[in-house]
């Protein structure tokens, strides 16, 4: 907690922490109950979706997302860009193995199908082409996070190309969509970057008393041209995210 909080902060940050754990309590009997009827459990999607509005966030969606199979590349600021995606679309994500050495993380992002991938190996990378691959197939909706890691809600970082690599070529059934997250004036201050670790980025927003408003911009897909290749389709999807941004500033 930011050593600035106030008693009222404190106090948000505990009443929201109740909620959380009182809605988590919830969904997961409700997983257990939907488990043992055929089709996609929706739950996950339900809990990321009210997780965020219990954080004190509001959501807007800009645009439609395109039919599944859809690989979705969108820029990354916060642990909120997760609440926000999955329940407005019900995505599934690519993220690495880092989050996996938690076990309570572990559990909740298996929970939603989430593919990990180990960082730092060069050598493995057709494997992890592979799994991407094997997510998508299995949750109809994927979201990567080509930065690689949070910016700082200014800046747009190179976008990482070679897990594109599952998506490339001429196979025109999985629509490619950038989405554009956007916090708006209160980017720099949400992003969770730099130094400030990540229990200290959540408590701090959670003690905030003014809402977080974060819209999704769901981008026109990729056309052919745009997707030859990863490296197109890395150039195409962050010029996209780019010029939108720049076109609402």
């Amino acid at each position: 907690m930011s050593p600035g909080t106030g008693v009222a902060g404190r106090l948000r940050l505990a009443l929201r922490g109740a909620a959380l754990v009182g809605w988590l309590a919830l969904c997961l009997a409700l997983y257990g109950l939907r488990a043992i009827l055929p089709g996609r459990n929706w739950v996950p999607r339900l809990f990321l979706g009210g997780t965020l509005r219990i954080v004190g966030a509001r959501l807007r969606v800009l645009g439609e997302r395109a039919p599944a199979p859809c690989f979705l590349i969108a820029n990354h600021l916060s642990w909120m860009d997760i609440l926000a995606l999955a329940g407005a679309t019900g995505t599934a994500f690519v993220a690495h193995d880092g989050l996996a050495g938690n076990p309570a993380l572990r559990f909740l992002c298996r929970l939603n199908r989430t593919v990990f991938i180990a960082r730092g190996e060069r050598g493995s990378v057709a494997g992890q082409v592979e799994q991407v691959q094997e997510g998508l197939h299995e949750s109809g909706v994927l979201t990567l996070f080509p930065e690689g890691t949070c910016d700082d809600g200014v800046t747009l970082l190179p976008f990482k190309s070679s897990l594109l690599a599952a998506v490339d070529g001429g196979d025109q059934t999985v629509a490619i969509q950038p989405v554009w997250i956007d916090y708006g004036a209160e980017a720099g201050e949400i992003a969770w970057f730099g130094d400030e670790g990540g229990l200290a980025n959540f408590t701090r927003v959670l003690a905030r008393a003014r809402p977080v408003q974060v819209t999704l911009h769901m981008l026109a897909p990729l056309g052919p041209q745009e997707r030859q290749d990863r490296k197109t389709i890395a150039a195409a999807a962050r010029e996209a995210i780019e010029a939108s941004a720049l076109g609402t500033t």
